[in-house]
Parts: structure tokens; sequence; C-alpha cells
């Protein structure tokens, strides 16, 4: 098996997978006009190997071998989108997943917390992917806002979006965490 990308985050875990450990950032734009909806960010992304299949996923990444993962996912939030929320006020985590896809040819497992930032007035201020790795630039296509009923009804219509109940879930978290951390399903 060739060496990972990233060999400081991968390691070749006993199941025969590479792995790492992942923060996840929720980001959302509340809105607060008359008549505007709460927006999320998500990136579109597509494997190296298979260009013509993409899906959307949010922002974040994998947390270093001594890295705080609320730390790491302030890291990502401002590396993927050149938003700067201090971790401190991040909420969560909200969730938890452990995920196994296909990247760079390999299969490969991450385990991975999910935070909530709330940022009013994100949208306006606007993101940048001048933080973005040359991997990144390779296989992250695009960055996105989307309204929770635009995004369902994408999914809907055959948009592969992960997790696959984000807009259920997000949806939720905007009515108030509750403190509960979530098992997210893929």
């Amino acid at each position: 098996m060739a060496e990972p990308a990233e060999p400081d985050e991968w390691v070749l875990g006993a199941d025969g997978l590479w792995f790492r450990r992942g923060a996840r950032v929720l980001l959302v734009d509340p809105g607060g006009g008359a008549g505007e909806e709460p927006r999320l960010l998500l990136v579109r992304g597509h494997d190296a190997d298979q260009p013509e299949r993409s899906w959307w996923f949010t922002v974040g990444g994998g947390i270093g071998p001594a890295e705080d993962p609320r730390e790491a996912a302030a890291r990502e939030l401002r590396e993927e989108t050149g938003l700067d929320v201090p971790a401190r006020e991040l909420v969560g985590p909200v969730g938890e997943r452990s995920a196994v896809f296909d990247f760079l040819a390999r299969t490969c497992r991450q385990d991975e917390l999910f935070y909530l930032a709330v940022v009013p007035g994100a949208r306006a201020r606007g993101v940048s992917t001048s933080g973005w790795t040359a991997l990144e630039g390779d296989v992250l296509d695009e960055l996105r806002w989307w309204g929770l009923p635009e995004l369902a009804a994408a999914q809907a219509a055959g948009a592969t979006v992960y997790p696959r109940d984000l807009v259920a879930l997000v949806g939720e978290l905007l009515g108030g965490w509750d403190g509960a951390l979530r098992h997210i399903g893929d």
C-alpha cells in the first residue's frame, strides 16, 4: 500500500484501513433580513481517481496527533474558508460518526467530531480558498451556501451529501443545542 497523502494524520489501522481522527464544522449563517433563511456552507469534492463522481460535505479535516479536536475544527474552518472563528465559540461537539470512504484509491476510515458555528454575516464577509493545500486544490471543487429546503431538494434529486441526514441535523440544532452528543450515520 502506498503512503497516505498526509502521513502526519493518516495511519494504517489494525483493520487494514488508513485511519485518522477528524473535526468537522456545521457552518451556518442564520440570515437576519426579512424572509432570509439560514444557510449552511458545504464543500463539493471528488476523488482524484474518480473525477466524474462528486459529493457535498461539511468543512473540516484531520486532527493532528497532539491537537485538541475543537482547535482542529477552528483551524480547518480558517484554512478551508478564510473565516476565523475562535475555537471557544464553536458549539459542541454536537455529533460524532465513523465514516468509511474511498480516497486516493484506498479505503479509509475517519472518526469525526462535529461542531456547530453560527456566524451572522458570514456570507457577506465571503469565503476564501487561499488556505487550501495542493491536494485540496486538486480534489475540492467549490464552496456553496445552501438553504436547508434547497439542500433537501437537491438530495431528493440525486445529489450526494454527507452525512446523509445533514438537513435534519442542522435544522434540529438551529432550534438550540440540548448538550447531547448525537451519533450521526453516514
